[in-house]
């Protein structure tokens, strides 16, 4: 019989992070996972995910992500790996919109180092941006993009280091709890644990089905233009962006490799019936949108096409994530619904979720993100 203290369904994003915070414990635990570490089939790839502090979503969010730049910090020392690379970030948007008043009151909340910056701050200082007279910007130094794919292999190679067991190539079947452990059938074997934590990304719904929980999965494409300046690159200070318009919310990175200027719509996206099966091909309609922002709003970024991607966002109603202990199990623990958001709290989620599958509580400020929360 294969017996572990706990098991962790789905190694992404919050599955390696609680591996990683398991294992240091020194307790046997086990990650199971269809795909291996790093893999293009979920929510977590494509070279950069933002990472930044003053919180546009809610001020709560700011304890969690500055104890998550220090364990990402952490990990880059432990695997003396850069993991974060700081671009500083610009936020552009209308006054009266959702972003930049969302930043401007986390700052204020929570004493952090943002910049308001006019039209013509922004025209003078970062050339890659459009902005148009009645937009508002703002500018925070201690911001940036984490390497997505080498954050996660890092936090299960860290895992392994300290004793995790991983097995990929396995789905699955079922979890069922028996008295005060729990069994998990995958369509290779049985496993038994004391404790189980479900970080199943855009499987969530369907593996805690019992809940019904309200998640829909999004297709969110992600594009990379040829450049033809140098202020849209890494190395001639362009920063990471996050720009709110009549159309939507759109984002980039500035320009780090051959392939070109990443950027993506954060709104918007086709619901994915299936995540296994979800349409990888180009979609003109969303490429149109993208092309659009481009041609109105970045300068120095041209209509040639370089790399395509698609990822999903798993979005709960009120686009806050579910972190919470089972309604019916007090020894299973999940984290759901990041919303497109929840990247950078991978290491902070992860501790969160192995405190209250192992101790029934966790000592950082998840409560809002309580399943029981109002609405």
């Amino acid at each position: 019989m294969h017996h572990y203290d706990c098991i962790v369904l789905g190694v992404g994003a919050v599955g390696s992070g609680a591996l990683w915070h398991l294992a240091r414990r020194g307790l046997r635990v086990l990650g199971l996972d269809r795909f291996p570490p790093g893999h293009d089939r979920g929510s977590s790839h494509g070279a950069t995910r933002m990472i930044r502090q003053a919180y546009f979503e809610h001020p709560d969010y700011v304890p969690l992500v500055l104890r998550a730049y220090d364990q990402w910090r952490e990990l880059e020392r432990a695997a003396t790996r850069s993991l974060y690379v700081e671009t500083g970030l610009v936020q552009i948007g209308p006054p009266d919109g959702e972003v930049v008043p969302g930043v401007l009151a986390s700052a204020a909340s929570h004493g952090l180092d943002v910049e308001a910056l006019s039209p013509a701050d922004l025209a003078k200082r970062f050339p890659t941006f459009r902005v148009p007279s009645g937009m508002t910007g703002v500018f925070e130094r201690r911001a940036g993009f984490l390497r997505v794919e080498d954050s996660i292999v890092t936090l299960v190679q860290q895992a392994l280091s300290a004793g995790a067991q991983l097995h990929c190539g396995e789905s699955v079947v079922s979890w069922t709890t028996e008295g005060h452990s729990v069994v998990v059938r995958t369509d290779h074997d049985t496993y038994h644990a004391g404790h189980l934590i479900i970080a199943a990304g855009a499987w969530s719904a369907q593996v805690l089905n019992s809940l019904g929980l309200p998640l829909v999965v999004r297709r969110k494409p992600q594009y990379w233009y040829h450049t033809t300046a140098d202020h849209t690159r890494l190395e001639h200070g362009c920063p990471a962006w996050l720009y709110e318009t009549g159309d939507g919310i759109f984002y980039g990175f500035p320009q780090i490799d051959s392939r070109g200027m990443k950027l993506a719509e954060h709104s918007g996206g086709s619901p994915v019936a299936d995540p296994l099966r979800v349409d990888r091909q180009i979609d003109r309609a969303d490429q149109a949108r993208v092309e659009r922002f481009v041609a109105e709003h970045l300068t120095g970024v041209s209509a040639t096409l370089g790399h395509h991607a698609v990822c999903m966002y798993t979005i709960s109603p009120d686009h806050h994530f579910y972190v919470d202990r089972h309604p019916e199990h007090d020894h299973v623990a999940f984290a759901a619904g990041l919303s497109g958001h929840g990247f950078k709290f991978a290491p902070v989620l992860g501790e969160a979720v192995v405190e209250l599958a192992l101790e029934g509580r966790s000592t950082l400020p998840v409560g809002f993100l309580a399943t029981s929360r109002p609405g």
